[in-house]
């Protein structure tokens, strides 16, 4: 079994960008800029647009930081992004998911620019993928495919189950995992709350990718012997310890670990590429190779 490391391979790929920005910036142009608009005080929400400043800062990015009430009305962040899509300086920027339950997500959606949308949501970026044009990619499924990838892990003629049909993952890596491209090529069964049998279809999987969000749900029994596993899920569960939980994946880990040819740990597995895929989005923005 062995380690497909995220961290590693964000910290990797964050050097590969922040020396292009350099040139960049030696040659006249200006510093990439990435923003980003919080609703509310969510905890986990703070966690991931903190952990994307950072990666700004490190990269040599300009960032913004546009806080809002999680009482704001719809029409006022609506107003708040048409300021975005607006301000030629910003490349791209992200509205942090979960909304408010008074505020239409697919609303806010469709009111990003597709040229800003660097998180890879508008249905024109969506519709570009699928037809194999240039387009941001959602950042997790570009994560992931950059992780098999830079592993040389085959994917052409594999079986590739994804469990978990979501909008933000399940749905476009299904799409970019069929492409026919490298990664790609594989045959692609997308499970979901009504498939009949799981553990069947999961037993069919050269690829597994979990998606599901139910802490430790794919169990020894569901992996077939030398599965490469991609574990999406970050989960808190009660433990023992100062902060009285843990983070765990939806992949029972020291179960299946024994079982793989390759899997991703939780956290450092594909939790790190996301934030790095929203970065090479945000160059390619500024360059201006997708519109």
């Amino acid at each position: 079994m062995q380690i497909l490391d995220g961290k590693a391979l964000s910290n990797t790929i964050k050097e590969e960008i922040a020396t292009e920005v350099v040139q960049i910036v030696a040659n006249g142009g200006k510093a990439p800029h990435l923003a980003a608009i919080l609703v509310g005080d969510n905890p986990a929400s703070q966690s991931y647009v903190r952990s994307k400043t950072r990666s700004c800062e490190k990269v040599g990015f300009k960032s913004t930081l546009v806080k809002l009430e999680a009482t704001i009305s719809e029409a006022d962040l609506l107003a708040e992004i048409e300021k975005l899509n607006n301000d030629a300086d910003i490349d791209g920027f992200i509205v942090q998911l979960p909304l408010p339950k008074h505020i239409d997500e697919n609303k806010v959606t469709l009111a990003v620019d597709p040229k800003k949308d660097v998180d890879g949501f508008h249905p024109v970026n969506i519709g570009r993928m699928t037809l194999g044009l240039p387009a941001y990619h959602p950042a997790t499924p570009h994560g992931i495919v950059q992780l098999l990838k830079r592993n040389n892990i085959e994917t052409s003629s594999k079986n590739c189950v994804i469990v978990g049909r979501s909008n933000i993952v399940g749905t476009p890596l299904s799409i970019l995992l069929t492409r026919n491209a490298n990664p790609g090529n594989c045959t692609v069964t997308l499970c979901h709350s009504r498939t009949a049998d799981l553990k069947h279809e999961t037993l069919q999987a050269d690829i597994l990718v979990a998606a599901i969000g139910r802490p430790e749900f794919i169990t020894a029994d569901m992996v077939k012997p030398g599965a490469v596993v991609i574990d999406v899920g970050i989960n808190r569960v009660n433990a023992d310890n100062e902060k009285g939980y843990k983070l765990v994946g939806d992949v029972a880990y020291n179960q299946v670990a024994e079982k793989c040819s390759w899997i991703t740990p939780v956290p450092g597995g594909v939790g790190p590429l996301t934030v790095t895929s929203l970065l090479s989005n945000t160059l390619r923005a500024s360059k201006g190779e997708i519109y």
